[in-house]
């Protein structure tokens, strides 16, 4: 192991402890897949100890410009005093009660005023949660069994419905399994072919109306919208990460096309926990009183309704209010943009490291001396971005995100760009990686060395 890679390893060596200890108390060694080691370089395992703005402050002291935050869900920064403020006071209320709260009709209220597609809106903690209950009540209003999941796209719920589609479906009955079908984005004809293989028994739709990378074609959500009001499919869009990045009132108020549910999170609390169900009337409904049909048991948790998640919600939304969010992390992007291209055609990698996406919500690509996509060349990047002060498995920028922030990641990126210039002369990582490449974060095996290993 080169001189250079230990120095390194040595600026993270107790959050590497850390790491190995939490992977001794915890499966998988972290509480979300996303997190977890194994998408960061062996032992360059950054343990966070507090936030501030768009940077973070690790174990070892490091402070580091992190994108991403809180897996997208943290828009308006670490540590927003507004929020932090308005979470106090809530706490300081009590938090949860045997009756509703004051404000989760000030929290319904303010919602459905900055989604006005929505007739009504049911909050939860966690976007795992309202997606599921979108797929109950698209189950008990068409009479129907099988989900159609957007195969194009990563994620949609931790629960079986959708796990047993994925690449992790250990555990899940194959009965469960064979009820979600796939189609693929931008491809209406796909979608066309599941409902002729499948006629009339497809429930609901549930799709991202966009990507980070990926832009609906001319026509492509206004087709699946007319196929919903033809075949009788209940149409999801799934805004957890586009709601409040996109637009404060989502992809949908973007390209015009309004679902019959659309389920939110992430950023609707910065990062507090806080998720919502949202859509037409006659729909949410069925998990109300005001049904003469069977009702769905929906949403009905101790802490769906929790007041500090709902105060995070209102505080956030004060913020999109006073300032434009969006506007702000689209122009940040931007200039982040602008820079880490020129700094990657300076060091000659245009072919090999793409800067691709939305502003609001760029990401990183990486390829081989071949041109093809490379998972150890993506753990050699996000190594050297570590070295130099990034904690980056995408580009996803904040509205805190300062000019400062962008100027110290174009020059990581630099010399990133640099060290990865010689690993593509060489034709290999090796020599310039420590360990093994990062994985896939759904995927069935594990990784084929001891995670954390020294």
């Amino acid at each position: 192991m080169s001189t250079r890679t230990d120095d390194v390893l040595d600026r993270f060596a107790v959050s590497a402890r850390l790491q190995r200890r939490l992977h001794e108390l915890v499966p998988g060694g972290a509480h979300t897949n996303a997190r977890g080691s194994d998408q960061y370089p062996e032992q360059l395992t950054p343990m966070i100890v507090r936030g501030e703005g768009a940077r973070v402050l690790d174990a070892d002291g490091n402070w580091l410009v992190e994108y991403g935050m809180g897996l997208k869900a943290v828009t308006l920064g670490h540590g927003f005093a507004p929020v932090v403020e308005a979470v106090c006071r809530a706490a300081a209320d009590g938090v949860n009660f045997s009756r509703p709260a004051v404000l989760e009709v000030e929290a319904a209220e303010r919602f459905l005023q900055m989604v006005p597609t929505a007739d009504m809106v049911k909050f939860a903690k966690n976007g795992s949660d309202v997606t599921t209950a979108a797929i109950k009540l698209a189950r008990a209003a068409t009479g129907r069994d099988l989900i159609a999941v957007c195969k194009t796209q990563p994620f949609f719920s931790v629960d079986d419905w959708f796990m047993g589609s994925s690449a992790m479906p250990a555990g899940v009955p194959q009965a469960v399994r064979d009820l979600t079908v796939g189609f693929a984005y931008n491809d209406l004809h796909s979608l066309r072919e599941l409902l002729a293989a499948h006629p009339g028994q497809i429930a609901a739709v549930v799709m991202e109306a966009a990507t980070g990378t990926v832009e609906p074609a001319a026509g492509f959500l206004e087709g699946v919208r007319s196929l919903a009001d033809e075949d009788g499919f209940v149409l999801v869009f799934d805004e957890m990460i586009s709601g409040m990045r996109w637009s404060s009132a989502g992809a949908q108020s973007v390209y015009g096309v309004t679902p019959d549910l659309s389920t939110w999170g992430k950023a609707l609390g910065n990062g507090f926990s806080v998720s919502a169900l949202a859509g037409r009337r006659e729909l949410m409904e069925l998990g109300g009183l005001n049904t003469d049909a069977s009702r769905v048991f929906l949403l009905s948790n101790t802490h769906g309704a929790e007041t500090t998640g709902l105060a995070a919600y209102l505080a956030v939304a004060d913020a999109y209010e006073e300032r434009d969010v969006v506007g702000i992390m689209e122009a940040q992007g931007e200039k982040l943009r602008a820079g880490l291209t020129q700094a990657v055609d300076e060091a000659g990698m245009s072919d090999h490291i793409s800067i691709l996406g939305r502003p609001s919500a760029l990401v990183f690509g990486t390829r081989d001396a071949e041109g093809r996509p490379s998972q150890a060349y993506r753990t050699l990047f996000i190594q050297e971005l570590l070295r130099h002060g990034v904690l980056a498995q995408s580009l996803v920028v904040s509205a805190a995100h300062t000019d400062a922030d962008i100027e110290t990641t174009v020059e990581a990126v630099r010399a990133a760009s640099a060290v990865y210039a010689r690993a593509i002369e060489a034709g290999t990582t090796e020599g310039y990686l420590n360990g093994r490449p990062v994985a896939p974060a759904i995927r069935e095996f594990a990784a084929p060395r001891r995670l954390g290993a020294t």
